[in-house]
C-alpha cells in the first residue's frame, strides 16, 4: 500500500488539476448515456465519477469539482446529459441528481480514509448513491408533478442495479489503488 499524502503535502496546482479533472470526467460521464424507454432519466457514468472524486480528492476538493462541473453547465457549456446546458437543467427532470453531486462527493470524501476496508467503502459509496437517487427522485417529482411512488418508479428503482455496479467499481478503486490524500 502506498503511503498516504496529507493535504498539506499536495501543491495548489496539483489540487486544482484534480478538481478540474474530475469536473471534466463528470462531464464526459454525461455523454455515456443509455436512454430507458420507461423513464425520462437516462443511465450515465456521472455518478461513478462523483464517487471517484470523493475517493481521490477528499471532501472539499471533491465538492469543488462537482460545483465546477455544475457551473460549466449553468453558464452554457454542453456538459449535462445529452449535451444539455443552461441553468434550466437544475429545474428539469435531472436537476435533483445534479444538485446532489457536490453533496455526495463531499460525503464520500469526508467519510473515507486511507486504509478503510472494502466493506466501509461500500457502505459510504452506497449511501452517497442513495442520496443522489433520493434527491434525483425529488427533482423528478417536482419537474413532472408526480407523487412519491411514481417518482421512485421513474427516478430510483431503474437505477439501483447500475448504482450497485458503480459502487462496486468505486470500491475497487479504494481497494486496488489506495487513497493517497
Amino acid at each position: 500500500m502506498a503511503p498516504a499524502l496529507s493535504r498539506a503535502s499536495v501543491s495548489p496546482a496539483v489540487r486544482g488539476a484534480g478538481i478540474l479533472a474530475f469536473a471534466l470526467l463528470t462531464a464526459i460521464g454525461a455523454f455515456v448515456r443509455i436512454p430507458l424507454p420507461f423513464t425520462p432519466v437516462p443511465i450515465t457514468l456521472q455518478t461513478f465519477f462523483v464517487l471517484a472524486a470523493g475517493i481521490y480528492l477528499g471532501s472539499r476538493d471533491a465538492a469543488l469539482s462537482q460545483l465546477g462541473y455544475l457551473a460549466l453547465g449553468a453558464v452554457g457549456l454542453p456538459v449535462f446529459t445529452g449535451g444539455g446546458a443552461g441553468f434550466g437543467h437544475f429545474l428539469g427532470v435531472t436537476g435533483g441528481y445534479l444538485i446532489a453531486f457536490p453533496v455526495a462527493a463531499a460525503l464520500v470524501g469526508a467519510a473515507l480514509r486511507p486504509g478503510d476496508s472494502a466493506a466501509r467503502a461500500t457502505v459510504v459509496c452506497g449511501t452517497a448513491t442513495l442520496l443522489i437517487l433520493a434527491l434525483g427522485a425529488l427533482g423528478v417529482a417536482a419537474s413532472l408533478g408526480v407523487g412519491a411512488e411514481r417518482a421512485l418508479a421513474l427516478g430510483v428503482l431503474p437505477f439501483l442495479p447500475g448504482g450497485a455496479v458503480k459502487v462496486a467499481a468505486a470500491v475497487a478503486l479504494v481497494v486496488r489503488a489506495p487513497l493517497t490524500r
